[in-house]
């Protein structure tokens, strides 16, 4: 099912949920993609969420998402010899599959409450072509890796790569120790020139920190600070090993935190969520399905504070911080008035099953969002006002799936 009229309302919204606030038994008046009003309002087409709990949508903000195709690939080590064994698959990664990956991933993110993502591969042009075909907010861009591309053919490719309604170029780098400085100042000129962002995996493992500072005599953060990286907008992803004085270097940055990535990586380290939290803005990732391996950003909520807790030995990380990051910070990466659910923002929401949620107690509510429920309890997704039924775009990944094992089997 999808809605396209200028307006209707989701009436008698059973619990509607921000990371700060729960409100009950209200309308929410949808309009060209907004939400007009929250209240008592009603127009146009009405659709009965009596028992539907609304959350604003989710926004997966690191994903690789082609590896759909390499999950469970190579499941068992460590970081260095994980990516060592992935990037020999990639360099003959067969541009059907890859597109396809693409696609089944974003059907899996769609099912599972996301409304707009962040990726890091090589096939952009497919992700823009996916991302309208599904209405889904995408951010992508070719990717500086000097072992498989030629720097200045990126640039090239990049400068080609324009926006649409769904989809927004960004420039990707894959990380300091995976292309040279005058890679980095390529990339850095794209920036300036275009006004994209740079997406960059830094200090993941203590292995990367030591041969930045050996070849350098500085730490990541601090070397990216010196060549000018973090004077204009970036995205940070990983930090497990980020020193405690390089986040004062991070006030235009933005920071990814992936726990489970992290973890199944044995990449070590402490993401310093608490310690950053007034410091920049913290954003969630799954990471790529071959490296956690689900897309499931309510899972990643649970992990990702459960992590800092048995890291720190504390609580100081809670349920309201985790729900506001994959929400209202994520839309803040991608400058878009959203994650947040008030009149004038995007009408990106995420409708959940209350009837499987129990107890259902208004000041246990934010609680059940982050260390309770899954994606399994999604029922609807709106994205710029569009509405679609989970059991629809369900439909749709089982034909993907077989459309991958036909490939396979041929």
């Amino acid at each position: 099912m999808e809605i396209y009229n200028n307006s209707y309302t989701l009436e008698n919204c059973s619990y509607i949920i921000n990371f700060d606030s729960v409100m009950r038994d209200k309308n929410i008046v949808i309009e060209d993609g907004l939400i007009k009003s929250i209240g008592e309002e009603k127009e146009g087409d009405e659709i009965d969420c009596t028992n539907y709990i609304v959350i604003p949508g989710l926004v997966n903000a690191h994903t690789h998402t082609p590896m759909s195709i390499l999950r469970g690939y190579y499941d068992d080590a460590e970081l260095n010899e994980w990516l060592n064994k992935i990037w020999e698959f990639e360099r003959n990664f067969d541009k059907r599959l890859m597109k396809l990956g693409s696609e089944i991933s974003i059907l899996e993110m769609l099912i599972n409450g996301t409304t707009a993502f962040v990726d890091m591969y090589f096939n952009p042009l497919d992700v823009k072509e996916l991302a309208e075909k599904y209405k889904i907010r995408a951010f992508a861009g070719y990717t500086f890796l000097d072992s498989m591309f030629e720097p200045y053919e990126i640039d090239k490719l990049q400068r080609n790569l324009t926006p649409s309604t769904y989809f927004k170029p960004i420039i990707n780098v894959h990380s300091i120790y995976a292309v040279n400085e005058k890679t980095l100042k390529i990339a850095k000129q794209l920036r300036d020139e275009l006004n994209e962002w740079i997406h960059i995996h830094v200090s993941e493992t203590r292995k990367e920190i030591y041969e930045i500072k050996k070849k350098t005599g500085l730490f990541p953060v601090e070397y990216l600070n010196s060549i000018g990286l973090l004077n204009g907008k970036i995205q940070l992803v990983h930090l497990g090993w980020i020193a405690s004085w390089e986040i004062n270097l991070l006030d235009n940055a933005t920071v990814t935190y992936c726990p489970t990535s992290n973890m199944k990586l044995a990449t070590g380290g402490s993401f310093p969520l608490y310690e950053m939290l007034n410091k920049t803005n913290i954003t969630l990732g799954t990471d790529g399905p071959a490296s956690n391996n689900s897309l499931d950003l309510f899972r990643e909520m649970k992990i990702g504070v459960l992590l800092q807790r048995q890291m720190y030995w504390n609580t100081n990380v809670k349920a309201h911080h985790l729900f506001k990051i994959a929400t209202y910070n994520g839309y803040k990466l991608l400058d878009i008035q959203g994650g947040y659910i008030k009149q004038g923002n995007v009408a990106d929401l995420v409708l959940l099953d209350k009837n499987r949620i129990y107890p259902l107690f208004k000041d246990r509510l934010l609680s059940h969002l982050v260390y309770y429920i899954s994606g399994d309890y999604v029922k609807g997704t709106i994205i710029n006002g569009i509405f679609r039924k989970r059991v629809d775009i369900e439909k749709v990944l089982l034909q993907k799936i077989k459309e991958l094992y036909d490939i396979l089997n041929s």
